[in-house]
C-alpha cells in the first residue's frame, strides 16, 4: 500500500483546509506523481505564495519555501538557477500566480525557465477575504463583487500557452487520477510547465453562489467537463459553462538555462 505519511510532515496536522475542499486531493495525487518519478525528498523543493493551496508547503517533507503573496515563481526562479539540480515545484493559486503574480507568471513562460507550475483554481481569492479573483465567472459573487463580479475572466491556461510555456494542462480535482497523470508529466518536462487544476471551494464561493457543499460542487465539475477534442465541436454558448480539460501544449523548446550557458561558453572558449 502507498505510504503518503512518508511524504507528510504529520506534526503540521490536522490540515487547515475546509472541509469540501479539493486541495487534498491535488496533494494526494501531485505526492503520487512525485513517487512515480523516483524524486528523493532532498531533490525536491516546493515553493508557494499566500493562499489555500499555499498551504500546501507546510504540511509536505520536502525542502519548501512559503513566500510572500504573488511571489512564488520569483523565488522559484532564484533557486533552479542557483541549483539547477534540484526538481523545482511551485504550488499557487488563481490570485496568487494570476493576480499580483501575473507579470511573473507570463515571463517565466515566456523565458521557458525549468520550473513546474501546480496551479489551484478555485475562482475565488479563498483563505483572503473572499475576494473576486482574475477567474471568478462573470455574475458570480464574492465579498467585492456582492450583486456578482462584472469583469472577464483570464483563462490561465490560455495565457500560458500564449507566454510560450511548452507544456499546459488543466485538469480538475473531479479527476484524480488525471491531475496524478499530468502533474506527472509536467514533472517530466524540461521547462515551463503548467498544471491547471480546477478545484471546488465550499465554504467561500459555494455558499455565496449558492453552489452546494464540496460533493456537489464535484458532481458540478464533473457534468461540465469537456475534453479539447469534443470543445472543437461545441459552440461558444455551449462552453459558456464548461470546464474545458485536457492537454493544450505538450512541445520541445530550448530552456532559460540553456540559452543563457551557451553566452557563457562564448567567453570560455
Amino acid at each position: 500500500m502507498f505510504d503518503y505519511d512518508y511524504y507528510l510532515r504529520k506534526s503540521k496536522m490536522p490540515l487547515i483546509w475546509c472541509p469540501g475542499c479539493g486541495d487534498g486531493i491535488i496533494l494526494k495525487s501531485l505526492i503520487r506523481a512525485i513517487h512515480k518519478n523516483g524524486f528523493t525528498k532532498d531533490n525536491v523543493v516546493m515553493v508557494s505564495g499566500i493562499g489555500c493551496s499555499s498551504r500546501l508547503t507546510g504540511y509536505v517533507d520536502f525542502n519548501t519555501l512559503h513566500t510572500t503573496h504573488g511571489r512564488a515563481i520569483t523565488f522559484a526562479t532564484g533557486i533552479k538557477l542557483a541549483k539547477p539540480h534540484l526538481n523545482v515545484i511551485v504550488i499557487t493559486g488563481d490570485g496568487d500566480a494570476t493576480s499580483i503574480g501575473g507579470n511573473h507568471y507570463i515571463h517565466a513562460a515566456r523565458r521557458n525557465i525549468d520550473l513546474t507550475v501546480i496551479l489551484f483554481n478555485n475562482q475565488i481569492y479563498g483563505m483572503t477575504g473572499g475576494q473576486v479573483s482574475p477567474t471568478t465567472p462573470s455574475g458570480k459573487k464574492a465579498t467585492t463583487a456582492p450583486y456578482g463580479s462584472s469583469e472577464n475572466i483570464f483563462n490561465i491556461s490560455g495565457l500560458a500557452i500564449a507566454a510560450g510555456a511548452p507544456f499546459v494542462a488543466r485538469t480538475t480535482v473531479a479527476n484524480p487520477v488525471q491531475v496524478e497523470r499530468y502533474i506527472n508529466l509536467a514533472l517530466q518536462k524540461k521547462g515551463f510547465s503548467v498544471v491547471e487544476v480546477m478545484t471546488p471551494c465550499p465554504t467561500t464561493f459555494g455558499r455565496r453562489n449558492k453552489a452546494g457543499a464540496g460533493v456537489d460542487m464535484l458532481k458540478w465539475q464533473k457534468e461540465h467537463s469537456v475534453t479539447i477534442k469534443s470543445a472543437e465541436k461545441m459552440s461558444p454558448l455551449e462552453l459558456d459553462e464548461s470546464i474545458v480539460t485536457g492537454i493544450f501544449v505538450d512541445i520541445e523548446k530550448p530552456e532559460c538555462r540553456t540559452e543563457y550557458q551557451k553566452v557563457i561558453d562564448q567567453f570560455k572558449s
